[in-house]
């Protein structure tokens, strides 16, 4: 096969929905599809199938063409054996996904924490160099790196879960065990959790406008957990780029606004957070980006 007939496949597995696209070989996308995504062992797999049948049709290529599919899914993942565990929004517990897509399909399949896919689709779509952050507010939190076009996933697949760092003054309860994890107040689960259950960012933001002040209590929580791991990320890999993405930045100016005023109060008592210029930093992940399916579809060469 020339090097001008190749493409592969990038999908971004939801619990609710997925998105999957071709990309050809100068890596620019020439077919999308969104489906629901379907839970349980055979859910999934029928739903990775369906996706491939769909960009078949859509881009007008045969499924030999695809040199590769890569998929990024919420969960524990060990890349190399293309291992997803703990994937319980899918109905997933432990499935050796990879081989079993592979067997199927036959296209050689990568696996990847949706995050770290989505970190890896934000530096090559926003084209940032040397090491990028990006910070995942959505309905949970989680952190991807990319340093130099390669991501990093750490020993037992893991890296990024700062979602789980208790180190928030509140103490709210997390269902991982922990109390006080950063998840508990900014994310999308805090807010079902702790503001009120049907929570979504339009209800919020039009509470808050309304005067409400358990939504605007709510938000400041948000805002002060957001910025809090921003500077984590800053503090641990002093990263060049930090983007910011996930369903919750949709909240726009009020949320970005905020964090970004909360990081200038933070450098206003201390010269050594001044002298690192978070802001200037920040990076946010346009409204209408496939980053997270773009980035599992070149995780095939990282």
């Amino acid at each position: 096969m020339t090097e001008s007939h190749q493409a592969h496949i990038g999908m971004d597995i939801g619990g609710t929905s997925t998105v999957a696209l071709a990309l050809d070989p100068a890596g620019q996308v020439e077919a999308e599809i969104q489906l629901p995504t379907l839970k349980g062992t055979q859910g999934l797999l029928d739903t990775v199938e369906r996706a491939v049948a769909g960009l078949t049709e859509r881009s007008g290529r045969d499924r030999a063409e695809f040199t590769s599919l890569g998929i990024g899914i919420p969960g524990q993942i060990d890349h190399e054996l293309g291992m997803v565990q703990h994937a319980y929004n899918i109905g997933i517990d432990s499935l050796a996904l990879g081989p079993l897509l592979q067997e199927r399909l036959g296209i050689p399949v990568s696996i990847d924490n949706d995050v770290t896919a989505a970190a890896i689709g934000a530096a090559h779509l926003m084209h940032l160099e040397g090491t990028t952050a990006y910070l995942n507010l959505g309905t949970g939190l989680a952190a991807g790196c990319v340093i130099d076009g390669l991501p990093v996933r750490g020993a037992h697949g893991i890296t990024g879960e700062i979602g789980h760092l208790a180190i928030d003054p509140l103490l709210r309860q997390c269902p991982c065990g922990q109390k006080g994890c950063l998840e508990t107040v900014a994310s999308g689960s805090a807010l079902t959790s702790f503001w009120r259950p049907d929570a979504s960012g339009h209800l919020l933001m039009t509470a808050v406008a309304a005067g409400d002040p358990e939504a605007t209590h709510a938000l400041e929580q948000l805002i002060a957990g957001a910025a809090t791991a921003v500077r984590l990320l800053v503090l641990t890999l002093d990263p060049h780029s930090l983007v910011i993405g996930g369903g919750l930045r949709l909240l726009g100016e009020p949320l970005i606004s905020g964090i970004r005023e909360n990081l200038d109060r933070s450098a206003a008592v201390s010269p050594f957070l001044a002298s690192l210029e978070i802001n200037s930093r920040i990076r946010i992940l346009p409204e209408d980006s496939s980053a997270a399916a773009v980035g599992a579809a070149l995780s095939y060469q990282s």
